[in-house]
């Protein structure tokens, strides 16, 4: 399809069942939307094999020493980067490690830069500018499956021999070049036509989600369900922290604040601490040979 011929696209399409959306009350617009909705978890679960071969791929990126970069246009690009800025605070991550790239920079992350993502050296550009290579992840993405800016990041990554993800919501459309994995999450027509930050923004926001949370548990960075390796960073995050040590180890309240005084803010670390009865150092050391999970530390016993 012409990337410049963008009418035949099933996200541009008009939705049947929402043809009287505008003679309906209040009630019936929020139900006729949360209908629509409905369907987005299937879609996404139709494309789980995909999904979990880019999980897989971003883990043993990310053991290498590679990046995962997110880039995209408008609602796209946001998402990206809410992503991506939600995993220091939650895993522990170096900020530099996971990325949201958007097209118009900055700026476009809080007002519409118009004709920001129309251009495919703007993207080659911004991976330039990242000095993208053989051991990073790029992915692209675009729900309508077109956008240039995209389009152009990722030939860049591609030729810098990165592993490429394109994002898209429609089977119209697929690069001209070869990347490593779609995934391709088919949501139908939008309630308003057109408007991909409605279905396709919540299918792309529940994929990115699943990618980073599954690679944070491939990496260590969850015992049993619980986010150990949390940056206590604020009172809510302390609190956290706290409360974890307490259900994970048995301890009360105020000796699990003790113990994260104890590991330094590290409830991973204090999780060691008290189930082995070893020092800070210790445990620290026992977790550093087991790759940082926790489960192996206390399974050596």
């Amino acid at each position: 399809m012409d990337m410049k011929d963008r009418s035949q696209l099933l996200t541009e399409q008009r939705n049947p069942r929402t043809l009287n959306i505008d003679c309906k009350t209040t009630l019936e617009i929020i139900d006729t939307i949360n209908a629509e909705d409905a369907g987005v978890s299937t879609a996404v679960q139709k494309e789980r094999e995909h999904i979990a071969k880019a999980v897989d791929l971003i883990v043993t990126a990310f053991k290498e020493g590679g990046r995962l970069m997110y880039v995209g246009a408008g609602t796209s690009g946001r998402l990206g980067i809410l992503d991506a800025s939600e995993c220091p605070p939650t895993y522990g991550t170096d900020p530099a490690i996971i990325m949201g790239i958007i097209a118009g920079g900055e700026r476009a992350v809080f007002q519409s830069i118009e004709g920001a993502e129309d251009f495919l050296e703007n993207g080659a550009k911004d991976i330039q500018q990242k000095e993208v290579n053989h051991r990073d992840i790029v992915v692209g993405i675009t729900t309508g499956g077109t956008t240039p800016y995209v389009m152009g990041a990722l030939f860049e990554a591609k030729k810098r021999n990165a592993k490429t993800i394109f994002l898209c919501c429609n089977k119209e459309t697929t690069p001209h070049f070869e990347v490593d994995i779609i995934i391709r999450p088919i949501t139908g027509p939008e309630v308003i036509t057109g408007s991909t930050r409605m279905k396709a923004g919540t299918a792309t926001k529940l994929i990115l989600n699943m990618m980073t949370t599954a690679t944070m548990i491939k990496m260590g960075k969850v015992y049993e369900n619980l986010m150990v390796d949390l940056r206590a960073t604020n009172a809510k995050l302390t609190d956290r922290a706290e409360r974890i040590i307490l259900t994970a180890t048995g301890v009360n309240r105020e000796d699990a604040k003790k113990l994260l005084e104890a590991a330094f803010g590290n409830a991973k670390v204090a999780i060691v601490m008290q189930k082995l009865g070893i020092d800070y150092q210790e445990a620290k050391k026992r977790l550093d040979a087991q790759g940082g999970f926790v489960r192996k530390v206390l399974q050596e016993i």
